[in-house]
């Protein structure tokens, strides 16, 4: 079984059909009455990263990678608890005074106060990250409108070229591998966007499994699928450089998740208003397709034929 076959066949029974729970199927728990949003995330050594090494990167990841499922409702973050497992050796004094500095700069840069959690000892290094943020309004999953233009924030494929450039798997000029790396450590959370979003879109999550698996996600519940233009989706220039040093295919990069931009859909009449509002916070927002009728999806290239490829249908854990 799968992660969503898991929470599908047993998990979502016992939310009772309480409204705030929104089915087990969103990214948050959104009590409206008391303007509460909630989610919980679990970050494994040798899963969502490869070692230890780094405790101000990896902390840094882990806490973006939290808040993001907080941004991408249009909802700021306010308090995180962090539960952490590990032992000497992972949390010694100097690896300590790392993660503090880092957690110190990332509440500077977003706001948010460190309000607990809890520590265990384990021989493997984990991170559980509860994020809480304030609203009155989230946009949701699930909520998209045949004819709605399909939007992402930002780029795709650094990540996951910064985690090949870790484990030596990619050719990358040396002057490149900075920025990649830096990608992976601390994705670029649309910050500036998320008191936008409910304003402008009528479902959204971020993309953390893959696009595809991800858009698959966004509407799985409803009786929609999406037509996608492959040559339009957004990537850096630096990456557009490595494809083309590696003679490979974009839609092998930008799939594999990790990115954390935020992926949404809204009327087309909200066209203008959105490349205002990306000129004037000067974040990339990109039109990559619309919501549309049938169970299929369409990947099309510029000239409108099929794209087959081997797509990254999106991360699952699997047990």
């Amino acid at each position: 079984m799968d992660e969503f076959e898991i929470i599908r066949n047993h998990l979502s029974k016992l939310s009772k059909k309480n409204e705030s729970t929104l089915n087990l199927n969103d990214d948050v728990f959104f009590d409206k009455k008391n303007k509460l949003v909630v989610t919980t995330d679990t970050y494994l050594e040798g899963v969502h990263f490869i070692n230890f090494n780094h405790p101000n990167l990896i902390i840094k990841k882990v806490i973006r990678s939290s808040i993001s499922d907080l941004i991408c409702k249009g909802v700021f973050p306010k308090f995180i608890f962090i539960a952490a497992s590990g032992n000497k050796n992972s949390f010694s004094k100097n690896k300590i005074i790392k993660l503090t500095n880092s957690i110190k700069k990332e509440q500077k840069k977003y706001n948010f106060i460190l309000s607990g959690g809890d520590t265990t000892y384990s021989t493997k290094i984990s991170f559980t990250v509860t994020a809480i943020g304030i609203s009155k309004k989230i946009v949701k999953r699930n909520n998209a409108k045949i004819n709605d233009d399909i939007y992402i924030t930002g780029n795709l494929g650094d990540s996951y070229v910064g985690l090949l450039t870790l484990k030596k798997k990619l050719k990358i000029p040396a002057k490149h591998k900075k920025y990649f790396i830096d990608k992976f450590f601390s994705p670029d959370l649309p910050f500036k966007f998320t008191k936008y979003l409910t304003k402008v879109a009528n479902t959204s999550m971020d993309i953390s499994d893959g696009l595809f698996g991800d858009l698959n996600k966004l509407i799985n519940n409803q009786n929609l699928t999406y037509k996608i233009n492959s040559d339009i989706l957004p990537i850096s220039k630096k990456l557009s450089e490595i494809i083309k040093i590696n003679k490979v295919k974009s839609l092998d990069f930008v799939t594999k998740g990790d990115d954390y931009q935020i992926l949404f859909s809204a009327n087309k009449n909200k066209r203008k208003i959105l490349k205002s509002i990306s000129k004037r916070i000067n974040l990339k927002i990109t039109r990559i397709g619309n919501i549309v009728k049938g169970n299929n999806p369409l990947i099309l290239s510029k000239d409108k034929k099929i794209v087959k490829s081997n797509i990254f249908d999106g991360y699952l854990h699997k047990f």
